[in-house]
């Protein structure tokens, strides 16, 4: 009996009994067969990405031979070096401790499991100085406010859930995600100093067979019983005809009691405190229960679209009728969660979102709290931008995202195509740290997610794995056995896998009848693919199944042993535990802990691990055997290299996984995560983002509304920037929008803009019901009239004279500039000329003009978009506001009705700064007395500057600001809107704020 070392006292998180009868290590099987040699290959016994005969041609694009290395002397870094995400991950927490000569796996899981929890602690006090309670926290870092509360929202809840009316819920832990929940056992135990909770979707309920009550009861009824087979079907009295069946109610019925009930269930569960999220239409919620209808819904749009194309997959075009549906109840889906965690949310809390069903919940959140601390972790893939540039709805799923301060990924790669499509397709400023938008800055970062490798180890061996362990090995006696779990989507490379079995067993016909196969496939949890009856990826495995058995099997032997189905957790270790080889081919993977769980089941036996190259561990499993699953002769040849690598290489390969998976665990990696938060918050503690337009808000505040003010700026904001001024000419869709707005007595449109009157009058003057603002404010006409205001027809204009001057020399220097004259302003542009030419010349005039002109004269100079203007002093658009606000309140309150209920401002450029100002000035006062209420009003900047701004809000450009004025035109009921002719994003915000999709539909 192996004794354990003193230095493990912590062992007491291994099973006792496991400490106590170690079982014996196995003498190694030797197949009574002669191994060939590989001829003239010195290096057979390396892995692949470490031969040149198996590297020598790239197959994946960046990847070469010498990508997967890092030069010692200093070189560019390998595809997996850990020195790229050295940005992201404190080191380890004693990354030796757990490598000791002659340590017991035992003694390793003991101290990695303790140095993880003293470093846990390490890594809180260090982060707050060396502090452990929430009190000296908050003491250190009193700008945070740190409430030591966690919110965790994700997508399911951590149980599967079955209803009985009027008992209690049936609670069964979840399949899958069983790292993810780990951690947040984790942070809901004492070992934690946070306090925890869960806000997830209650998942689809499922309704258990009546029970028989009292014993030998029969049901009241069969008609909603499915028949188990169809000779099992009930047979009719009158063979004539069936029996008259009572007609089924759409959906389930679930009474409020109950949902208290279960609601109380969850939030008093002893491992983790969960708050449910009631997914339905309101039509299908009342204040007596919920109607749950068609329950999968809610999942759609992120498996269909967003699930496919991150694993690099793409559909077939379609008409998009689905897609408008399934975007909506993603959409609403979001705001739902968003709710349910602004219930709880208290300030200082932090909110961690994760996965990709609840992307566009950061910036929901952010919309409505703008100093919310959020964090977001994709738990899958992220990909390039060449794929992402596929899905229609990618910008608002890239905004989505950025509303968080902290972005994690479980590969480097991920975090770059993040960033990179973030610059791509938005236009934000990006590095391989983080994202520049909405004038703040987003982290990002790499960690790698881990599992509870105690837990693990103590699961795995026990009695009853160990029972299970025997009978495998009695059947399969003699055998070499190749394991592989997956689910059966098309991302999991089961067909590779098997394709390449196939190559190997023609490659190598010594190992004919001497290996097996063992592949357990559970169901997809992708809908389309699961319930799809002719479902591709099963038939094609199915063929292949057949097809190696038909040629390489016999009568008595099988090579390929295919179990289709959910197996339980002893079997599955035990699996795990009787391999010779793991073998994971997943051709695109974000977390895959069952390489992970491999390891610290193959303590004794040291059977090595062939992983993908496109998973998600494999840059953190750096020895094991990497395989592009594509290239089915590389993996043929790495199934052979490791039924013949020496035990020693195997001992070595082992120890240095079992190494990193006994540190890097799923503490580590949430605690690494947290870390980085409180670091990030901490440095930008004062930076406050502008959140991105929330249009469900500004529907809800439009449509409650009896008075109606719209100011819009023109260029950059109604049409955008081009190089020729001439050439901004309006759509046909912002004349109808406009039209639309303008013809609702209610609403009071106005373009405010630098633009003279006579562009303004020739583009959109047709339009009778607009008011308009021309040179700044320096003319006006309202709404119904023809002639034009001059507000400054007073004020000596000689200034002109000796501005247009300056200009003229400075137009003489640069080629491509030139000077536009208006009645009360000069503007000098450079959008034609040198980009760097022009920018320098124009501060060259601005300096001239502030030490000569604007020291003589009551004028200012204004640095535009590619131009440099010059403008009285008491003339900006700012004033313009504040008229308008004024006269429009006043003749409501001649006709004794309420203030201005909705205000909305949209600008681009620091001229339109000045409209800002002066709205947040008029709703200043909180007690009713302003002139327009801060709740109603809306200001709004344009464009992906990372400009500090005045406004409350954000819209990245113009084709966003039409969306919204034709979102809010077919508000109206006119006929350019309406919800036929709507755009995805408009369906999904009218389907949030009626909380159901339009009937139209």
């Amino acid at each position: 009996m192996e004794q354990i070392p003193t230095d493990a006292a912590a062992a007491s998180a291994v099973d006792d009994k496991n400490n106590s009868q170690k079982p014996q290590k196995p003498t190694e099987l030797a197949p009574s067969i002669p191994i060939r040699p590989a001829p003239e290959r010195s290096d057979s016994f390396l892995p692949p990405h470490l031969r040149a005969s198996a590297s020598n041609v790239p197959v994946t694009p960046d990847i070469s031979q010498d990508t997967y290395k890092s030069d010692p002397e200093g070189g560019p870094d390998g595809y997996f070096s850990r020195k790229v995400i050295d940005h992201a991950i404190a080191s380890s927490p004693a990354p030796d401790s757990t490598l000791k000569q002659g340590q017991s796996f035992e003694t390793k899981i003991a101290v990695g499991a303790q140095e993880g929890k003293d470093w846990l602690k390490r890594l809180e006090m260090a982060a707050m100085g060396r502090r452990e309670s929430m009190s000296e926290i908050r003491a250190i870092s009193p700008d945070l406010s740190l409430s030591g509360n966690i919110i965790s929202a994700t997508f399911n809840i951590p149980h599967s859930l079955k209803y009985r009316k009027g008992a209690d819920w049936e609670l069964t832990p979840r399949r899958g995600q069983s790292a993810l929940f780990d951690s947040f056992s984790y942070l809901s135990s004492d070992e934690a100093p946070w306090n925890h909770t869960v806000v997830a979707w209650t998942g689809e309920i499922e309704i258990p067979p009546d029970a028989l009550s009292p014993p030998s009861t029969p049901p009241t009824t069969t008609v909603h019983l499915s028949a188990l087979n169809h000779l099992s079907k009930p047979v009719p009295i009158d063979g004539d005809s069936a029996p008259p069946t009572p007609p089924l109610v759409d959906g389930l019925w679930i009474p409020k009691d109950d949902m208290l009930r279960l609601e109380s269930q969850l939030s008093h569960n002893k491992r983790i405190k969960t708050v449910p999220v009631w997914l339905a239409d309101d039509t299908d919620g009342h204040d007596d229960g919920i109607r749950l209808k068609d329950q999968a819904r809610w999942r759609r749009y992120a498996q269909h679209d967003l699930y496919t194309l991150f694993h690099y997959k793409q559909h077939e075009p379609s008409d998009g009728r689905a897609e408008r549906v399934q975007w909506a109840d993603y959409y609403r889906m979001n705001q739902k969660f968003a709710n349910k965690i602004l219930e709880i949310y208290k300030p200082g809390d932090i909110v961690i979102v994760h996965d990709y069903n609840l992307l566009l919940l950061p910036s929901m959140l952010r919309q409505r709290a703008p100093h919310m601390y959020i964090s977001f972790y994709l738990h899958s893939p992220f990909p390039s931008s060449e794929f992402l540039r596929c899905l229609p709805r990618r910008k608002e799923v890239l905004e989505g995202v950025l509303g968080a301060n902290l972005v994690g990924f479980q590969s480097y790669s991920y975090a770059r195509h993040f960033a990179s499509c973030c610059t791509r397709i938005l236009g934000f400023p990006s590095d391989t740290a983080g994202v520049d938008a909405y004038g703040a800055r987003v982290e990002v970062g790499v960690f790698p997610i881990g599992i509870d490798a105690a837990k693990v180890a103590m699961i795995a061996y026990q009695d009853s794995v160990t029972a299970n362990v025997k009978k495998l090995k009695q059947r399969f006696g003699g055998l070499k056995i190749i394991v592989g779990r997956d689910r059966l989507d098309s991302v999991r490379g089961v067909a590779q896998k098997l394709m390449a079995f196939e190559r190997f067993l023609e490659m190598y016909p010594e190992w004919r009848d001497k290996v097996v196969l063992i592949q357990v496939t559970s169901p997809s949890n992708v809908e389309e693919e699961a319930d799809d009856p002719e479902n591709k990826i099963s038939n094609r495995v199915n063929e292949l199944i057949m097809k190696i058995n038909g040629v390489y099997g016999s009568l008595g032997f099988t090579p390929v042993q295919h179990y289709p189905q959910y197996i339980n957790q002893d079997e599955y270790f035990a699996l795990l535990r009787t391999a010779d080889i793991g073998l994971i081919t997943s051709v695109r993977d974000g977390m895959n802990t069952t390489s992970l769980e491999y390891v610290l089941c193959q303590r004794q036996s040291a059977g090595p691990l062939i992983l993908s190259e496109f998973s998600g561990t494999a840059g953190s499993l750096k020895d094991a055997i990497h395989i592009n699953p594509w290239d089915l002769t590389g993996v043929a040849e790495a199934i052979n290299n490791a039924l013949t690598m020496p035990e020693d290489k195997r001992q070595e390969m082992e120890q240095n996984l079992l190494a990193h998976v006994t540190s890097k665990n799923v503490q580590y990696w949430i605690a690494g995560f947290l870390r980085r938060l409180v670091s990030v918050l901490g440095s930008r503690k004062d930076v406050v983002a502008t959140p991105l337009l929330d249009r469900s808000e500004m529907l809800r505040k439009y449509r409650a509304a009896k008075k109606r003010l719209f100011m819009f700026d023109y260029d950059g904001t109604l049409t955008p920037i081009v190089r020729e001024p001439s050439a901004a000419v309006p759509s046909e869709r912002v004349i109808n929008s406009l039209k639309a707005l303008a013809s609702d007595p209610q609403n009071a449109v106005w373009i405010i803009s630098g633009r003279d009157q006579e562009f303004l009058t020739q583009h959109l003057g047709h339009i009778t019901q607009l008011g308009f603002s021309a040179e700044h404010g320096s003319f006006m006409r309202h709404p119904g009239e023809t002639e034009w205001e001059n507000l400054v027809e007073k004020f000596d204009m000689s200034w002109q004279e000796e501005v247009h001057r300056v200009f003229q020399e400075y137009t003489d220097k640069v080629p491509g500039s030139f000077v536009e004259r208006k009645r009360c302003a000069l503007t000098w542009h450079y959008r034609l000329a040198d980009p760097e030419q022009g920018l320098h010349m124009s501060r060259e005039c601005h300096k001239e003009l502030e030490s000569t002109v604007a020291r003589k004269w009551d004028v200012e100079v204004m640095p535009g978009k590619a131009n440099l203007e010059v403008r009285p002093t008491f003339i900006n658009k700012g004033e313009i506001v504040k008229r308008l606000v004024t006269t429009y309140n006043a003749e409501l309150k001649a006709a004794e009705q309420d203030k201005l209920g909705f205000v909305i401002c949209m600008g681009d450029d620091f001229t339109d700064e000045d409209m800002f100002r002066a709205l947040n000035g008029l709703s200043a006062p909180s007690d009713g007395s302003a002139d327009v209420e801060a709740e109603n009003t809306f200001t709004v900047t344009v464009g992906a500057s990372t400009k500090v701004t005045l406004a409350r809000w954000h819209l990245l450009e113009p084709e966003d600001v039409i969306e919204c004025t034709a979102l809010l035109a077919g508000a109206v009921g006119t006929p350019e809107g309406g919800v036929l002719s709507m755009g995805e994003v408009n369906l999904a915000v009218v389907s949030a704020v009626e909380d159901h999709i339009p009937t139209e539909l």
